[in-house]
């Protein structure tokens, strides 16, 4: 009976031990895709995902968020707080205003004080767009720490702070592959390209029970005309569109692993409905490298200079620019990604050997910007871009 009693006390002993460390947040944290580094001129970047699901029963809001490479606390690499962490986060479920906060899932922001985007419910999901920046001759971290302080109110009113400590993400090793730019030559428009407030950079799909980001460093090209614009006399007509026509080629040697060329080309300015069978359009996907395929969506129907299985070499036209799927004016839709399918599959980083960077399209003048080369990079984001004119094929 003695022996007994020692032995209970002992399990005792080490349980009441087991919770002496604090628990810490209730949430879970997912990074479904680890970044892979790209440059961007001066600069490489970290793109990735955090979800965030609150399983406590009261709501949670984090306060910051400080990112540490390789598990170091000497000093962040990024470090997200008010404001900035308000704009890098989404509300799974509630609707989008523009100041970065959300309002309710059934009525929108009309009537109603707009909710904190770092405020997470019970039993709801947050996303949160990471971008981080280092040096490009700095060699990236093997591994990215994150430390998360939320802010917990119970019932009573009583507001305590909770931290998660060392959630690791691992930094992908895999390479970058270099492409060739898609057209002849000419001024370009990296419209929503690689940036981490694009519409393509937030786009997530849920699709047959998975989460995707397919578009996460995807491009929709807008060629620039001799008038500094994207069109001219008008925008009514497909022709307005300096890009209308041109010829769209292979980035890279590969196969034709899917060649869609269904739908008449859009009125500009119209949308038809979209679903997830159309959205892309007419489009061709090119597989050039194992488990990495390029897609190029909103093709001009009847253009389609490829056949499925074809093996293409750089430089080859596959289709001409178009209007078709869920756009309202002539551009190519133009995608990275680990899968061969518009959708369900992961955006991964791409760069052009060279280009010349004019500015950002919002401050572009014909004759009035800067002109810097930029090698080995992947355009930013709605900036306008020169490629060299490159030979037919």
């Amino acid at each position: 009976m003695c022996r007994w009693s020692r032995r209970t006390l002992l399990v005792f002993v080490l349980v009441a031990a087991s919770f002496a460390r604090e628990r810490g947040p209730r949430v879970e944290v997912v990074c479904h895709t680890p970044p892979i580094p790209v440059r961007m001129n001066t600069q490489q970047v970290l793109v990735y995902e955090l979800h965030v699901t609150n399983f406590d029963t009261v709501p949670l809001t984090l306060k910051q968020l400080d990112v540490f490479g390789d598990n170091g606390r000497t000093a962040p690499l990024l470090t997200l707080a008010d404001d900035k962490l308000a704009k890098a986060m989404i509300r799974v479920g509630a609707p989008m205003d523009m100041s970065g906060t959300m309002g309710t899932p059934d009525s929108g922001n009309a009537g109603n004080s707009p909710k904190d985007t770092r405020t997470i419910d019970p039993g709801a999901r947050a996303v949160i767009y990471m971008w981080i920046e280092i040096p490009a001759d700095q060699t990236p971290p093997a591994t990215l720490a994150h430390r998360m302080v939320f802010s917990a109110t119970s019932a009573d009113g009583k507001t305590t702070d909770v931290t998660l400590e060392n959630f690791s993400v691992p930094v992908s090793h895999e390479s970058v592959l270099t492409l060739r730019p898609p057209f002849h030559g000419g001024t370009w428009l990296a419209g929503d390209g690689a940036a981490n407030t694009t519409n393509h950079r937030r786009s997530i799909f849920a699709i047959d029970g998975h989460l995707y980001s397919p578009e996460r460093f995807a491009i929709d090209w807008l060629k620039v005309g001799p008038n500094g614009d994207s069109r001219h006399d008008g925008s009514s007509r497909n022709d307005n569109w300096w890009g209308w026509g041109e010829p769209v080629l292979a980035v890279a040697d590969g196969e034709i692993t899917e060649v869609v060329d269904d739908y008449p080309d859009n009125t500009p300015r119209v949308l038809p409905p979209v679903t997830l069978d159309n959205i892309g359009g007419n489009h061709v996907t090119l597989k050039i490298a194992p488990n990495l395929y390029v897609t190029y969506a909103h093709l001009q129907h009847g253009s389609m200079k490829v056949h499925l299985h074809d093996r293409v070499h750089i430089g080859d036209t596959l289709a001409l620019l178009g209007n078709s799927g869920n756009s309202t004016g002539a551009h190519l839709h133009m995608q990275v990604t680990d899968g061969n399918s518009l959708l369900q599959s992961e955006g991964v980083p791409f760069e052009f050997a060279g280009f010349t960077y004019l500015g950002p399209g919002a401050d572009y003048e014909l004759d009035k910007h800067v002109t810097v080369p930029w090698t080995h990079s992947i355009p930013p984001g709605d900036g306008v871009v020169e490629f060299e004119v490159q030979g037919a094929r």
